[in-house]
């Protein structure tokens, strides 16, 4: 019931984010069901209804990710001071985010289900003339358990990743110090030891050079050179006769992410594959596949890093304001914002690859609605899911932005430092990713 108050409450940029996550379960769930009748309109050829099963893993990884990215920027589910006292704790909030994603992803599932029975004609008639007949095996009846079996599929695995990834993690406990002794050897984690003469506890002269004379009583305070300290002048007990050391100033320095060396590896052994490949004719598709997908897993890798050194480079060379605050921001999302653009180069380079390596030169795989549908719902997921890591990064710097402001900041310098970042990255990516793309159809064309 909460969560359903809390979806019915949510503002409509949230409302979006879930109809999103609705649409691409649809039609994850309708590629399924596609499949489904495959099978039952093909019985003997099993490997190639298996095939498209296995397939269909791609939208549904797409699809699963999308609803992760959509649960974690949920204004309605996150953690805020004072909930726990009204049972709304850390595991609640888990709870009431896994619900959500399963109701998002479950209303998908019946829409798709819906259009596949209309389709068939089971509901109000043939549609279209029966042009999809025979893709949706109109002719053969449903197996129930199979239907539901499929239309759970993406529900419970995208609730499951949900509640795994927004589980609540115990604080890490602070580093253990070295063991300290307090005063008359009690046991104690003093972190400065005490000296027998302090002048702090027996009231005596503050040890340390003296201030020089001068005729000035004002430059010393209204106190003659080298007067003693009284007893009313004296320091507090235990504080010491000279001035607290300051604390340590916390450390600033944004750590680069430490993927960058796997991922280019990752890229280097996926392309020597796809290399190796190429020497048979034609080429054996298993090494093909382990070679895109090893390039497309060091893409993944190494954009976090990537993104921190372009942050780094708009930094170089004497920066400006806007500069150097673009450049800080890219720095410090880089691995929030990183991993969805590598994901977004790894489908836009094996997109590329493909309408390169079947342009009409060559036998191409079997293009239909099906295979524009998977890649309309893996394309646009994958979309979805980078606009949502920017508006989660969004999110986290809404205490920055509203201290740039009212510390006199333009608005403009904002924009304009949002469009340079954005500026960056495409200069970065898209040859990146047009490069890999070519260096991967390269041996197989």
């Amino acid at each position: 019931m909460l969560a359903l108050r809390l979806t019915r409450a949510a503002r409509p940029a949230v409302q979006l984010r879930r109809l999103l996550v609705a649409a691409a379960s649809a039609g994850t769930g309708f590629l399924l069901l596609s499949c489904l009748a495959h099978a039952l309109k093909h019985p003997e050829a099993a490997s190639a209804s298996a095939l498209r099963l296995a397939w269909c893993a791609v939208p549904l990884a797409a699809t699963v990710y999308l609803a992760l990215a959509v649960a974690r920027t949920d204004p309605g589910t996150r953690p805020r001071p004072g909930l726990s006292a009204v049972g709304l704790g850390p595991a609640r909030l888990m709870a009431v985010s896994a619900l959500t994603t399963a109701l998002s992803c479950t209303l998908g599932s019946l829409l798709a289900l819906l259009v596949f029975l209309h389709l068939r004609g089971d509901l109000t008639g043939m549609p279209f003339d029966g042009a999809a007949t025979g893709m949706l095996a109109a002719d053969r009846s449903l197996p129930l358990p199979a239907t539901l079996t499929l239309l759970a599929l993406l529900p419970a695995t995208a609730t499951a990743a949900v509640a795994l990834a927004l589980r609540p993690r115990d604080p890490v406990p602070p580093p253990r110090t070295g063991r300290g002794f307090g005063r008359f050897g009690a046991y104690g984690g003093s972190p400065r030891k005490e000296t027998f003469g302090s002048a702090g506890r027996f009231r005596g002269r503050a040890a340390g050079p003296k201030a020089p004379a001068t005729a000035d009583p004002s430059a010393t305070g209204g106190r003659a050179a080298g007067a003693t300290v009284t007893d009313g002048d004296a320091p507090a007990p235990g504080t010491g006769a000279g001035p607290e050391p300051s604390a340590p100033a916390p450390d600033t320095e944004v750590r680069p992410p430490a993927g960058l060396p796997w991922g280019v590896a990752l890229v280097t052994a996926g392309l020597a594959v796809q290399a190796y490949a190429g020497r048979t004719t034609p080429a054996p598709a298993l090494a093909v596949l382990l070679g895109w997908l090893l390039t497309a897993t060091g893409l993944v890798l190494a954009s976090p890093g990537l993104t921190h050194l372009c942050g780094r480079l708009l930094q170089s060379t004497r920066p400006g304001a806007l500069r150097l605050l673009a450049g800080r921001v890219l720095m410090a999302e880089a691995a929030r914002i990183g991993r969805p653009l590598g994901v977004v180069c790894a489908v836009a380079s094996a997109g590329y690859a493909m309408t390169a390596l079947y342009d009409g030169t060559g036998p191409g795989p079997a293009s239909g609605p099906l295979s524009a549908l998977g890649a309309l719902v893996v394309a646009g997921s994958t979309l979805a899911t980078l606009l949502t890591a920017a508006v989660e990064a969004r999110q986290c710097r809404a205490d920055t932005i509203a201290a740039l402001l009212r510390l006199g900041a333009p608005a403009g310098m904002l924009r304009g430092a949002a469009a340079l970042r954005a500026a960056a990255l495409l200069v970065l990516f898209v040859p990146l990713t047009l490069g890999i793309a070519a260096l991967s159809v390269l041996p197989l064309s």
